[in-house]
């Protein structure tokens, strides 16, 4: 018996009746030979780790533009902390944590640089609009190695696609993921928040504050421990808790998604995409070669998408500095 059998053999004994085990898989869009140590699970979550797409969200927005502070989170350590709390709670209710992790850690891989102002430019200005859960399922399927894809298992493809608002995830793993990442990011964003000085932990709304703590590890756990309490047939809170969460996502819409201090720079984040998108659309053969590809496939308007969105922060600022601000001179040497 290999170690992968021996792994399955204890997920049928211990796992939840309503959990996915990953010998019953519905499989990948290309058959593969199954590995002798790890399940189909633990591979998909090590090739989302290995991607180029996962570490390039090193250098992606999270909420606050291109931090310079070392401690604001970014796109990457959005997902580490979703996937934290995933974890934890797809454990205490016997669903398939290998599953859960790889749901989460992809989950945000088709992301653009500048956050959501990046995503609105180009939901503005791509034929067909624009959806980060679409991209990223896009990028496990067509983008990411060479074009071939990652060839993810059917339930961890259908969870990223399911993740944010919208269409249930298929399995339970799939929709503890979408609480997960709410929990995260919003008190994740009151942190940051309050460290950029845009709000004080005080400004929570009193109901918030009565139910949920008044700090942000009271929160997570009030908020985790309501989901492992509530979780039965499917993924819910209790209606306080709940009451509660939706006042404080209420709160940090008006406090911090919209506020004008905090979010000052994204017209120019937006006008950099714009920019960007335009530029390739008139100078496709500019494109990298992988993108190339895309356009004969698929159009420019699909290459142009997929190229812009890949980019990090850091990267889209350099390309538009090198393509629209005009250098200094400096002569001709002799």
């Amino acid at each position: 018996m290999t170690v992968r059998e021996q792994t399955q053999q204890q997920e049928a004994q211990y796992l939840s009746a309503r959990a996915v085990l990953s010998q019953r898989t519905k499989g990948r869009e290309r058959p593969e030979e199954e590995d002798p140590i790890r399940t189909p699970f633990q591979r998909d979550r090590d090739r989302i780790i290995h991607c180029k797409s996962f570490r390039r969200l090193m250098h992606k927005t999270q909420v606050f533009l291109s931090p310079e502070g070392d401690h604001y989170r970014t796109r990457l350590t959005h997902t580490l902390e979703v996937a934290q709390i995933s974890r934890t709670i797809a454990r205490a209710l016997r669903l398939n944590e290998d599953l859960t992790e790889a749901i989460a850690l992809g989950h945000d891989l088709g992301h653009t640089p500048f956050g959501h102002a990046g995503e609105r430019a180009l939901n503005e200005i791509c034929p067909g609009g624009y959806k980060h859960y679409l991209q990223s399922v896009r990028v496990v399927e067509r983008l990411e190695n060479g074009g071939r894809g990652l060839n993810l298992c059917w339930e961890v493809r259908d969870g990223i696609r399911c993740h944010t608002s919208g269409q249930e995830a298929a399995t339970l793993e799939g929709r503890l993921v979408r609480f997960s990442d709410k929990i995260a990011y919003m008190n994740r964003d009151v942190d940051d928040a309050v460290r950029a000085g845009v709000l004080n932990e005080e400004d929570l709304p009193w109901e918030v504050k009565w139910s949920l703590g008044r700090k942000k590890n009271q929160r997570i756990a009030a908020l985790v421990s309501s989901v492992i309490e509530n979780s039965k047939e499917t993924i819910a809170m209790d209606s306080g808790t709940q009451r509660a969460f939706l006042q404080l996502q209420q709160f940090l819409f008006e406090a911090v998604y919209t506020n004008p201090v905090a979010k000052s720079e994204e017209t120019k984040a937006e006008n950099v995409v714009k920019s960007l998108y335009a530029y390739f659309i008139d100078h496709g053969e500019k494109l990298p070669t992988e993108y190339r590809s895309v356009w004969e496939r698929e159009g420019i308007h699909t290459a142009v998408c997929d190229y812009i969105s890949g980019m990090s922060d850091r990267f889209a600022i350099h390309l538009y500095t090198e393509l629209f601000v005009p250098k200094s001179w400096q002569g001709i040497s002799e």
